[in-house]
């Protein structure tokens, strides 16, 4: 396969967006959160992203945010890059979460794009380039429209590429053409941010990938995109179709819910949901140890 011009990997090639463990009581647990962070980084992940919207960042107070982050920090030294999720859909309360972060010890930040108030795209232009001016760390940006209500648009992702600090995008918008022409006239690396076409991404430019299932496959999501990056399509092929039945299992409900129940299966930390989130049910959990079944993992 001949060589595809595509950006550097300022976070490595596979990251996970990583639960927020809690304790029976619901408290954080940050004790099963360095456990479970070291877990990730010594099966196949080069980084982990804190305090995303996997995080439950939605019923996290900032006060928890910043003692996850640094359990996390603490747990991984320098093994693994370290992303913060700072966004919110509050610039001013964003550059907060972002500061707050660098001092915890994050090597980058995940912002998000503004969710429910839907601002225009020189909205996000200020928004981001707010967010990016308040801190030395590297921005990547998380385009996911289903959820926010707003796409980034792709002059509003070149222009964005300007700034020094913004160098990367997380993927969950849908659109690989638009994908496309952005890694086309930009050197934004992109990371997708939905693992079932993490490989049709990685076709026209894409470096890597923020997963979830990554929680316990990371180590063969990775051999999948080294494969790929390394010109054995075949394998990465093959490798992209024996993960398919973990792609759905993961998300046959919301993602959170059946990652937390899926790690529960494994033994790992993660512990319950938060309202307004619910558990698993046992139909639910016993679909999902047959789809894991399915992928190679026998729980």
């Amino acid at each position: 396969m001949a060589d595809i011009p595509r950006a550097a990997e300022p976070f490595g090639r596979v990251l996970t967006a990583m639960v927020t463990p809690f304790t029976a009581s619901g408290a954080l647990d940050v004790d099963g959160a360095g456990q479970l962070a070291a877990h990730l980084v010594d099966h196949g992940n080069d980084g982990i992203v804190v305090n995303g919207t996997t995080g439950e960042s939605p019923t996290t107070s900032d006060v928890e945010k910043d003692r996850l982050l640094r359990a996390v920090v603490e747990a991984v030294g320098d093994r693994a890059h370290v992303v913060a999720g700072v966004g919110t859909n509050d610039t001013h309360h964003t550059v907060e979460l972002a500061q707050q972060a660098e001092k915890a010890g994050a090597g980058g930040l995940l912002v998000v794009t503004p969710y429910y108030n839907r601002p225009p795209q020189t909205g996000l232009l200020t928004h981001f380039g707010t967010v990016a001016d308040s801190t030395d760390l590297p921005v990547m940006l998380y385009d996911i429209p289903a959820r926010t209500g707003t796409a980034i648009e792709t002059d509003t992702l070149v222009r964005l590429a300007d700034h020094d600090r913004i160098v990367a995008v997380k993927d969950a918008k849908g659109d690989l053409d638009a994908s496309a022409w952005v890694m086309h006239r930009s050197d934004l690396a992109y990371y997708s941010g939905d693992d079932k076409v993490t490989l049709p991404l990685l076709s026209v430019g894409a470096v890597g990938v923020v997963g979830v299932p990554t929680h316990l496959f990371g180590e063969q999501t990775h051999e999948m995109v080294d494969a790929y990056l390394s010109g054995d399509v075949a394998r990465a092929l093959e490798l992209h179709r024996s993960l398919l039945p973990a792609f759905t299992g993961f998300f046959r409900t919301q993602g959170v819910i059946m990652t937390k129940a899926a790690l529960r299966l494994a033994g790992l930390p993660g512990g319950g949901v938060r309202s307004p989130l619910v558990e698993a049910t046992e139909a639910e959990v016993n679909q999902l140890r047959a789809d894991l079944a399915a992928a190679g993992l026998l729980l």
